[in-house]
């Protein structure tokens, strides 16, 4: 498996999601604060170790998103390198690469993510890592008379330069454009706005020579805001955001993983599954989650090696019911 729609096809295969696992050090510091435990290099390596060392991870996850220093590290027992240890399972490792969103100018705020500079060379050097895609994340926010159309051009721009130079290193590259799903607007304008930054990237992903067949897109479901009123349901979500992705996602691509953004696990996973029961979508739908895969592991765990095991259930319970999701044959039974 070495060209990149190879990999691209086998990061989105029917069963099997992404995990997110590069959580920056100040958000890796913030989840262990809410379990009490000291976010340390080595408490860091022991928390990643225990996700990918979890017993039949490889029939439900496809590849890793790893931090820079998690790519560095190695598992706890035998010190074989992280890329190296999800490599024999035929786990697909892959890196972050963008330096963050920060204060677009001229903007009050709006965000702007950063990275391009020096990324073909740090390309080149977690190619010799062994990561085989990347990640930017875009990030827009919806509120009063935003996002701008500038801010929306100018993070499709990034997210295809940077495109270009992972097709260019041999490497995959998600493409992440999220809408924030924070604040009160209603579902429709969720459409509205995904619909533009959509047709927004696509157009500057053409105008920049990114191979479709070569990546895989990581955007938000359609969903109302999480403080709107009136909250829409499983099946509006699924046939609003198949429909949006209908009308704005070429069928080249191979696959869409979709990030969870604030999605309790449960409904996550329900999102998923109602969606991979419409019929005849061009594309495979998949995840790509932390937190909705995490964050039950993360509680069990709590800092504690004899808890490894009961942390390691936890996540493979989250791993296996989305597992079952790209196939719609997950049910909210199974929850209980």
């Amino acid at each position: 498996m070495n060209s990149i729609q190879d990999i691209a096809q086998a990061m989105v295969a029917k069963g099997k999601g992404i995990l997110a696992a590069d959580e920056s050090t100040p958000t890796c510091t913030k989840r262990f604060e809410s379990i009490n435990v000291e976010s340390t290099e080595k408490n860091r390596n022991a928390y990643r170790d225990m996700l990918f060392t979890a017993d039949g991870i490889e029939n439900h996850i496809s590849g890793v998103i790893l931090f820079d220093e998690t790519i560095r590290q190695s598992t706890v027992n035998g010190s074989i390198s992280f890329p190296e240890h999800l490599s024999a399972l035929g786990i697909i490792p892959g890196i972050k690469v963008d330096k963050g969103a920060k204060q677009l100018a001229n903007t009050d705020d709006e965000k702007i993510t950063e990275g391009l500079d020096g990324l073909r060379d740090r390309l080149k050097e977690y190619y010799g890592l062994g990561a085989r895609f990347a990640k930017w994340r875009a990030v827009i926010t919806i509120g009063e008379d935003i996002p701008t159309a500038y801010c929306i051009s100018a993070n499709a721009h990034a997210l295809a330069r940077y495109a270009a130079l992972c097709q260019e290193q041999e490497i995959v590259p998600i493409v992440e454009p999220e809408i924030l799903m924070d604040g009160t607007h209603t579902i429709e304008e969720s459409y509205q706005l995904t619909t533009e930054t959509l047709y927004t990237v696509f157009y500057e992903l053409a105008s920049q020579g990114v191979e479709l067949e070569g990546m895989v897109l990581k955007p938000n479901m359609v969903l109302s805001g999480y403080d709107c009123s009136e909250q829409a349901t499983v099946d509006d979500v699924a046939k609003m955001t198949v429909d949006c992705f209908l009308n704005t996602v070429p069928a080249a691509v191979p696959g869409i993983a979709f990030l969870s953004g604030g999605q309790s696990d449960e409904l996550a996973t329900a999102h998923l599954n109602a969606m991979n029961q419409i019929d005849n979508t061009p594309w495979n739908l998949t995840f790509s989650y932390g937190r909705a895969l995490q964050a039950p592991a993360l509680k069990a765990w709590s800092g504690k090696a004899e808890n490894v095991p009961n942390a390691q259930d936890a996540f493979m319970k989250r791993a296996k019911f989305n597992s079952l999701a790209t196939k719609g044959e997950f049910s909210a039974d199974m929850e209980n």
